[in-house]
């Protein structure tokens, strides 16, 4: 599918840039000059983006929290390795459950989706061949979900892959290794960043839409973050040279990415594009003509539709769960990447759009004759951290502006409103019921004002990129 992107005139002190921050959170400029850095080039079709909760991360290669559209090329490296990690949004139809039931909930996520992981294969190859094509379709049909979940996933959790080879190719191509290593694990929440909360609809404040979107006033929901799986990381590796890997994907990757780019057909001089797009440090553009472009974009769409089966299936225990220890339904409300690259029309021409731990907001306009989301756009997840509130939201008019992106969270702006003391301890003395995996049993831990995030969301709000709909209140959280 392809949408117009109409960009906006950037900040005449940055116009290299389009900047989203404010006098309370403003942009880092040594990091605004690392964004220039790595998008130096004519490929640009448009000034890229950078939204609030703007950070870097020692494991990627970009800042957090940037969109940037190139024309005629891709750039692996702008997003993160592991195409697809992202976030969902589900809601409970069972009021607020007791602690007993709480901890029964979480046992069972642990027991489940352990940390280490446990190296048990949980897919044959047919099987993880098939979740690359087919996306969220597969673990539809695999675990029983209804299509009215599938409605609420971005693209309906698929990217058709036929136009670059298809089935066929994606056997050819994807490495019978990496495959191998796919099949070990297939969903899963994990420490780090990732996390597993369970909040209450604290505040509506868009009733029609909230309405609309099946959420309400102090209803119990469910929200995780988790990554796209064992392949999504394989290809990011695959494709790009990355400056953080495991000991395992590195050893995998000095032996495989040699065969697989260097020792094709085409002779020396495909072998040097090949390692100038693949080998080398920086964010180097990938030409989309020709096979080689084809080979680049099916891996990247086999990325993407892994990596929505995945939180598919991680859903699908999520629910079993939940219906055990609560004694309740789940329903999904909106299901979304934030590391994604997808092709949209830019100032009315084709291009690529990279976001880095960034959601797309697409407006109504451009999700018209949606079964679930033409009426308000695609909803979108703006997360505090688990001691704040965290906010449901959907696109506003001026979205276009961002290249119809919004930031995936506030935890940088939090952190630093709470060291330089302009966030204190939430007023009402609230705590979250925090379980870890290194522990048997949980702590409370002291929650914070909204100071932060709440700044964050004023950025995208007052920019006329999102309309708050509903405030989420955490109770308890796995991460």
């Amino acid at each position: 599918m392809h949408v117009d992107i109409i960009t906006g005139p950037a900040d005449k002190s940055r116009a290299d840039l389009t900047v989203f921050d404010s006098a309370e959170a403003p942009a880092d400029p040594t990091l605004l000059d690392r964004v220039r850095r790595g998008t130096e080039t004519a490929d640009l079709a448009a000034a890229p983006v950078v939204l609030p909760d703007f950070c870097h991360k020692g494991k990627s290669e970009m800042p957090s929290s940037i969109a940037v559209a190139t024309r005629g090329a891709i750039r692996p490296s702008l997003t993160d390795a592991a195409l697809n990690c992202g976030m969902a949004l589900a809601v409970l139809d069972v009021p607020r459950p007791s602690r007993a039931a709480v901890e029964e909930f979480y046992r069972r996520v642990r027991q489940r989706y352990p940390d280490p992981p446990r190296w048990k294969f949980e897919l044959s190859r047919s099987e993880v061949l098939r979740a690359a094509v087919e996306g969220a379709p597969f673990a539809a049909e695999r675990f029983g979900i209804d299509a009215a979940d599938i409605e609420r996933i971005e693209e309906f959790g698929h990217l058709p892959v036929e136009e670059y080879g298809g089935a066929r190719r994606a056997r050819r191509e994807l490495p019978w290794i990496c495959v191998q290593l796919a099949r070990l694990r297939f969903g899963g929440i994990g420490p780090s960043t990732h996390f597993l909360e369970l909040q209450e609809v604290e505040e509506v404040l868009e009733p029609e839409i909230a309405d609309r979107l099946g959420v309400h006033q102090g209803q119990v929901t469910l929200q995780f973050h988790n990554g796209g799986g064992v392949l999504t990381g394989q290809i990011g590796e695959l494709y790009a040279r990355r400056q953080a890997a495991s000991r395992l994907l590195r050893a995998e990757m000095a032996v495989q990415k040699p065969l697989s780019h260097l020792l094709r057909p085409g002779g020396l001089p495909e072998a040097r594009q090949r390692y100038t797009a693949y080998f080398r440090h920086g964010c180097p553009s990938v030409p989309i003509e020709g096979d080689e472009g084809r080979r680049v974009l099916l891996a990247q769409r086999l990325s993407m539709n892994y990596g929505f089966a995945y939180r598919l299936a991680t859903y699908a225990a999520l629910r079993s769960f939940a219906r055990v220890a609560f004694g309740a339904g789940l329903r999904l409300v909106v299901d979304s990447p934030h590391n994604s690259v997808y092709e949209e029309l830019v100032d009315g021409a084709p291009a690529f759009v990279h976001r880095h731990n960034a959601a797309r907001a697409w407006t109504p306009e451009l999700m018209a004759g949606h079964p679930a989301f033409a009426q308000t756009g695609q909803p979108l997840l703006v997360p505090g951290t688990n001691r704040t509130s965290s906010f449901l939201c959907v696109p506003a008019p001026q979205a276009g502006r961002s290249l119809y992106t919004a930031c995936h969270g506030t935890g940088s702006i939090i952190s630093e409103f709470e060291r330089s003391g302009r966030s204190g301890p939430d007023p009402r003395h609230r705590h979250t019921m925090r379980f870890t995996y290194d522990r048997a049993t949980p702590r409370n831990v002291p929650q914070l004002d909204d100071a932060g995030v709440d700044a964050a969301v004023a950025i995208l709000s007052g920019n006329g990129l999102v309309r708050p709909v509903a405030r989420l209140r955490p109770f308890a959280v796995l991460s």
